[in-house]
């Protein structure tokens, strides 16, 4: 294990109105940074890793939404969901129990109904892959854990620091070609990211104004922020 998963982040052109969706969605306070972007604090979070960043940036959002989060419903329907602002997709499927939702910058991301014994809230994190059992395989050599493996998609289990239930990727016959508007930060073990590099990531951009963090990319161009120990939060 040479780093740990930290948080995510989650661009937007309107953080305070983002971040208060999700906080509604996920029954979570909602942090000012006081630079323009937010913090959505889960209250039943059980570690600091299921906190999301809403960073404000200028660019609209384009393409397919190549990263997301599937979410366990509190109730039988996505209703409420809806009601706080999300935008219908697509309706559950045949066999497939859930709705594809958008939140109100177009995000699209899952929805799965109540469980018996599930507790609501985020259960996976989902990447679109060309190649899914390499980019889990990918993962696993930097955060440890074990992986799986179906048809057309992988999933890592127990990654140092992952907070859900599983980091799922899902196999697209299309490549990654814009950036994407939520990404992960991890935390290293080392306070330099040579081991990261040395595992295949390509380095985006070196820390600027005083920050301890570097902007990298895994093997499909998936971006990532890699943090030094020293960093705190």
């Amino acid at each position: 294990m040479i780093a740990r998963f930290k948080d995510l982040c989650l661009d937007a052109a309107d953080p305070l109105a983002l971040g208060g969706f999700w906080a509604r969605v996920l029954d979570a306070d909602l942090a000012d940074a006081g630079d323009g972007d937010t913090r959505i604090d889960p209250r039943s979070a059980r570690s600091d890793a299921e906190s999301i960043w809403v960073n404000r940036v200028p660019e609209p959002r384009v393409g397919r939404t190549r990263v997301h989060l599937d979410l366990r419903l509190a109730d039988a329907d996505p209703a409420a969901l809806l009601a706080a602002g999300a935008r219908s997709v697509r309706e559950p499927d045949g066999d497939v129990e859930r709705w594809v939702l958008a939140d109100p910058e177009g995000n699209q991301f899952c929805v799965l109904p109540a469980g018996d014994e599930a507790r609501p809230g985020p259960v996976e994190l989902v990447v679109a892959a060309v190649d899914p059992a390499a980019q889990a395989a990918w993962w696993a050599g930097l955060l440890g854990g074990t992986t799986g493996a179906g048809p057309n998609t992988a999933s890592l289990h127990d990654a140092a620091g992952f907070p859900w239930q599983a980091w799922v990727f899902d196999g697209v016959d299309e490549p990654k070609t814009v950036k994407n508007r939520m990404h992960w930060d991890v935390k290293m073990t080392a306070p330099e990211p040579t081991a990261l590099l040395d595992a295949g990531a390509t380095l985006l951009r070196e820390p600027v104004d005083g920050a301890r963090w570097w902007v990298l990319a895994d093997p499909e161009g998936n971006e990532f922020c890699a943090f030094s120990p020293s960093t705190t939060g």
